[in-house]
């Protein structure tokens, strides 16, 4: 047994996703930056949870839950599957823990591994800031492609937003 796992999200996990989604560090990072309300997080987890295109995890570290990783946009099962993925971690708490970084990269080994062999996905996408070279140069370790950025409005500001896509083939393998 591994000491770290992902599990499906439950409605004991509520609380804590909303809190660890508004840490500053993970707004800041987010296209949609504002404070989740309790209200709003509810709404989502109420559409979300009976979505057969998305699934939500939460990253365990030694049996500490400390992040959730979200697909949604999955293709129905089959040849050619695709999907979107996003991630946030418990930034304080791994950090208190002096965690933050191999959490990061579990996490996201975890959530490749879990979109082509769990998912069958062939190819997984998501999203990232143009300003966050910290997550860009991560992605690209995992060799995540960027496309071209986006001009996008959001919470009153202008984003640039850059499309990353990673294809099975491509993925880096464990060992």
């Amino acid at each position: 047994m591994s000491d770290h796992m992902l599990r499906p999200a439950t409605d004991d996990d509520l609380d804590a996703m909303r809190a660890w989604r508004n840490q500053p560090p993970n707004r800041e990072v987010s296209i949609n930056s504002h404070e989740i309300t309790p209200d709003e997080h509810a709404a989502w987890w109420s559409k979300t949870r009976s979505d057969p295109s998305r699934q939500v995890l939460i990253y365990e570290r030694e049996g500490v839950p400390s992040g959730v990783v979200n697909f949604f946009d999955l293709a129905p099962a089959g040849p050619g599957r695709t999907g979107s993925w996003g991630f946030f971690l418990d930034a304080a708490g791994l950090a208190e823990r002096g965690e933050t970084l191999p959490a990061w990269l579990e996490v996201m080994r975890e959530a490749a591994d879990h979109a082509f062999d769990v998912l069958g996905l062939e190819e997984l996408t998501g999203e990232v800031l143009e300003e966050n070279m910290v997550v860009r140069q991560m992605n690209r370790r995992f060799r995540f492609v960027e496309g071209e950025p986006e001009s996008r409005e959001a919470d009153g500001r202008t984003i640039s937003v850059i499309p990353i896509s990673l294809k099975k083939e491509n993925r880096r393998r464990r060992g």
